[in-house]
C-alpha cells in the first residue's frame, strides 16, 4: 500500500502558504497527480463502499475546503482527493474492527421487549415440580392475566482488535417491583490462533443446545421441564470458558468451563477456586442442499455445600433443608433443519431434542432450625428427563410447533429420612404437552399463541393459555444455528 504522507504534506503547505501553491512547478504538480492516480487505484473499491459516510465527512470539512480553494484548480483537486483518500482509509480501518450488521455507534445497543397474557387453572405462585429438589430458579409460569415478561437490554462492541465486550441485562417484575438482573457481562478474545476463543465473566454455559439461547430466541414461551428441574431453567455462571473449533469440513467444536458454581446445581460458596466444571463437544454438517444437523454431548460437575431449599413437610408446614455432596449431569442434544434448497424464507422444518441425566449423592439436612439440623440423612438421586419438539413454517411469516416434556424422578434413596417427611421428593414423573402458533411480520417482531397441559404437580393438571409478543429494537446479531 502506498503512503499518503507526501500528499498530506502538500495539503499542509497549501494551507499554510497559499501563495506557494500558485508558484508550484509543473514537475511538482505532475508528481502529485501521479501519486493521486496510484492512490485512487488502490482505494477505489473502498471509496465506492463508503461513499455515503464520506459525503457526511466532507460536509464537516467546510473549513478545510475553504483553504484548499485558495490554491489553483489543479492543486485544489489534489487537496480534496487526498483528503478523500485519507478519510476512506480511516473509515476502512474503523469498519474492519466492527462486526458486520452493527450500527456505526459504539457500542451497539439493542432492546428486546417481551410481554405476556396468561390464563391458568392453578396458582402460579404455588408452582412446583414434584419428585425433584426445588432449584430456586424462575421455573413457574407468570402471574395470571397481563404481565411484563423478561425484556432484555444489551450492549456489545469490539474493545480493540484483540477483545470484544458484551453486556446483557434482563428487565422484569417481581411482586410489583421492577427488577434488573445481570444476565451476561463478559469479555471474549478476537485474535487467538487456530480456532481458539476465551471468554471471561458472566455467561450462559455452552452445554446442550437450548442453554446458549436467550428466551426471546426460544420457539416456545417457556423452557422445557428438564431445564427447569436440573438448571433452574438455564445454566449461568461466573468464570472462564474456552472453545476450540477444528479446521475441518464438518463443524467440530470442543469446550470447557470453570466457574464459581454459586447457582443451581451448585451453591453459594465461601471458598477460593471453582465450584462447577463443564465440558462439551458439538458435531454438525450438511446433508445435500436442503438439510443440516448438529449433535452434542455435555457434562456438568458441581460440588454443592449446603444447597438450601424450602419445602413442605409431612404436616404441611414449610421447613428449611440443605443438600451437600456431588452433582453430575450429562446432556445429549440434537437438531435437524430442513428447507427447500436451503432457503428458509418460504418453508422450513426444525426438529430438536435433548436428554438430561443427573446423579447426585451426599447428605441431606432436614428441618433446619436456628439451633441446627434436626435430621441428617444420606441421600442419593438418579433422575432423568428431556424434551422433543418440532417447528414447521408452512408459509412465509407463519409457524406451528409442538413440544413434549417429561421427567423421571427415579426412587430417591434418603436413608433414615422417608419421603413422607418430605413429600416433594416422593417418586413422581411430571409431563407437559405444548402447542403453539406464531406470526412474525418481520425479523424484528413476533406474536405467539401457546396452549399447554402441565402435569408438574402430582394430581394437579394445569391447562394453560399464553399470549406473547416479542419486539426487537436496535442492533441485533444473527441467532445461533
Amino acid at each position: 500500500m502506498y503512503s499518503v504522507r507526501p500528499a498530506a504534506l502538500c495539503v499542509a503547505l497549501a494551507a499554510a502558504f497559499p501563495g506557494a501553491a500558485f508558484s508550484a512547478g509543473d514537475a511538482d504538480i505532475k508528481q502529485l497527480r501521479e501519486q493521486l492516480r496510484e492512490l485512487r487505484a488502490t482505494y477505489q473499491q473502498r471509496i465506492d463502499d463508503l461513499e455515503r459516510r464520506l459525503a457526511e465527512t466532507e460536509k464537516k470539512a467546510v473549513a478545510a475546503s475553504s483553504v484548499a480553494a485558495a490554491a489553483d484548480s489543479s492543486a485544489g483537486e489534489a487537496v480534496r482527493s487526498v483528503a478523500r483518500v485519507e478519510a476512506v482509509a480511516a473509515e476502512t480501518r474503523a469498519a474492519a474492527s466492527q462486526p458486520a450488521g452493527e450500527s456505526a455507534f459504539n457500542p451497539a445497543v439493542s432492546l428486546i421487549i417481551d410481554s405476556k397474557f396468561t390464563r391458568l387453572q392453578r396458582d402460579p405462585s404455588a408452582y412446583r415440580i414434584d419428585g425433584f429438589i426445588p432449584s430456586g430458579g424462575e421455573v413457574g409460569p407468570p402471574r395470571k392475566g397481563f404481565s411484563l415478561g423478561e425484556s432484555e437490554l444489551a450492549f456489545s462492541a469490539n474493545v480493540d482488535h484483540l477483545f470484544r465486550g458484551n453486556a446483557r441485562f434482563s428487565l422484569a417484575e417481581d411482586d410489583g417491583a421492577g427488577v434488573v438482573e445481570v444476565e451476561e457481562v463478559n469479555v471474549e478474545t478476537l485474535a487467538l490462533p487456530t480456532g481458539f476463543k476465551l471468554k471471561a465473566g458472566r455467561y450462559l454455559s455452552g452445554i446442550g443446545y437450548l442453554n446458549q439461547q436467550h428466551p426471546h430466541e426460544w420457539d416456545f414461551s417457556d423452557a422445557p421441564l428438564a431445564y427447569k428441574a436440573f438448571f433452574g431453567y438455564r445454566l449461568q455462571n461466573d468464570g472462564l470458558q474456552l472453545r476450540w473449533v477444528a479446521p475441518t469440513d464438518l463443524f467440530l467444536e470442543f469446550g470447557a468451563e470453570a466457574a464459581n458454581g454459586g447457582k443451581f446445581p451448585g451453591a453459594e460458596r465461601k471458598a477460593n477456586g471453582a465450584g462447577l466444571w463443564t465440558a462439551f463437544a458439538h458435531l454438525g454438517g450438511d446433508i445435500g442442499d436442503s438439510s443440516a444437523w448438529r449433535v452434542g454431548l455435555s457434562h456438568v460437575r458441581a460440588q454443592p455445600r449446603e444447597r438450601g431449599f424450602e419445602a413442605e413437610n409431612g404436616t404441611g408446614s414449610l421447613v428449611n433443608n440443605a443438600f451437600s455432596g456431588r452433582s453430575q449431569t450429562w446432556v445429549a442434544d440434537f437438531i435437524y433443519k430442513w428447507a427447500p434448497n436451503g432457503n428458509a424464507k418460504e418453508r422450513y422444518l426444525k426438529l430438536q431434542g435433548e436428554y438430561l441425566w443427573r446423579r447426585e449423592s451426599g447428605e441431606l439436612a432436614y428441618n433446619i432450625t436456628d439451633a441446627g439440623a434436626e435430621t441428617t440423612s444420606d441421600a442419593r438421586f438418579r433422575q432423568s428427563g428431556g424434551y422433543l419438539q418440532a417447528v414447521y413454517q408452512f408459509m412465509p411469516h407463519w409457524r406451528v410447533g409442538v413440544r413434549g416434556d417429561w421427567l423421571r424422578s427415579g426412587t430417591a434413596s434418603l436413608g433414615t429420612l422417608g419421603s413422607a417427611e418430605l413429600p416433594i421428593l416422593a417418586a413422581y414423573n411430571p409431563t407437559r404437552q405444548t402447542a403453539m402458533v406464531d406470526w412474525s411480520p418481520s425479523e424484528f417482531s413476533r406474536l405467539r399463541l401457546q396452549l399447554a397441559r402441565d402435569k408438574s404437580r402430582s394430581g394437579e393438571a394445569d391447562n394453560q393459555l399464553w399470549l406473547q409478543y416479542i419486539m426487537s429494537l436496535g442492533a441485533h446479531g444473527a441467532h445461533k444455528f
